[in-house]
């Protein structure tokens, strides 16, 4: 009985870790595309958010 219950056990692991590792597979693959999809508006310029943009501060002011 206890042969047949761990057996159950380990059948229900490698399900389970097989479904996970598919479930990973596409999370894996979404945010790639959305990475992607991210360099591609914002292209190869370097940082987007700090283009045009000043600090508070002027310089002449200490």
């Amino acid at each position: 009985m206890i042969m047949w219950i761990l057996l159950f056990l380990l059948i229900l692991v490698v399900f389970g870790f097989g479904f996970t590792m598919q479930t990973l597979w596409w999370v894996a693959a979404v945010l790639l595309v959305l990475w992607i999809f991210g360099f591609a508006r914002r292209g190869r310029g370097g940082g987007g958010r700090s283009r045009g943009r000043r600090s508070g501060r002027s310089r002449s002011r200490r």
